[in-house]
């Protein structure tokens, strides 16, 4: 009884150390990084910016921001596939910020206004902005299953599946052989798929 015990006692311990949490908040500091693995689940709550969201052959998430503006606040948690990037605070009149992902990851994004460019990136997208202009780079029809893509105002370019619309509440939707779902959807603004 009492090895059993011991066996359940380390394999909860040993299970533990494997998927503690990593944890980062800075304010003023760039870049913010840490290790992630491909094939994640990545969230990201961004302030309003131009923000460029791109895809890297390596496993490294990494934040890069002007720290001599404003007080922007980054912060990253990471928690076995899965990770969490909040970017805060960010000043007004034309700030940009970079945020590299590893290739392979599976995105969702929430965005108030601005301009949110999505690269390189392969893998499902779940991607909201409410105001401004939105640009994901879709790489191969092929790769994807489902792609639903709205505007409620606003323009919805989707140039590798021959769509061009504007005016209000314009929707796009595709189905297809690939694995891979997009949902895009730009409240008012501009939605390019690219």
């Amino acid at each position: 009884m009492r090895k059993l015990l011991l066996c359940v006692l380390l394999s909860l311990f040993t299970g533990s150390l494997l998927a503690q949490d990593i944890r980062i908040e800075k304010t003023r500091t760039s870049p913010v990084e840490t290790k992630f693995a491909s094939n994640g689940r990545i969230r990201m709550d961004l302030c309003s910016a131009g923000i460029d969201v791109i895809g890297r052959e390596d496993d490294m998430l990494r934040v890069d921001a002007d720290p001599t503006r404003g007080n922007t606040k980054v912060g990253i948690r990471v928690f076995g596939d899965r990770a969490e990037v909040r970017v805060r605070d960010c000043p007004n009149g034309n700030y940009r910020v970079t945020i590299e992902v590893p290739k392979s990851s599976a995105l969702y994004v929430r965005m108030f206004a601005g301009e949110l460019n999505v690269r390189d990136v392969i893998g499902d997208k779940d991607v909201v902005l409410h105001f401004g202009e939105l640009n994901i780079d879709m790489g191969k029809p092929e790769d994807y299953r489902h792609i639903e893509a709205s505007v409620n105002s606003g323009d919805l370019e989707a140039g590798l599946f021959n769509v061009s619309k504007g005016g209000l509440f314009r929707s796009f939707d595709h189905t297809g052989p690939g694995k891979y779902r997009v949902h895009a959807h730009v409240g008012a603004g501009q939605l390019d798929l690219r």
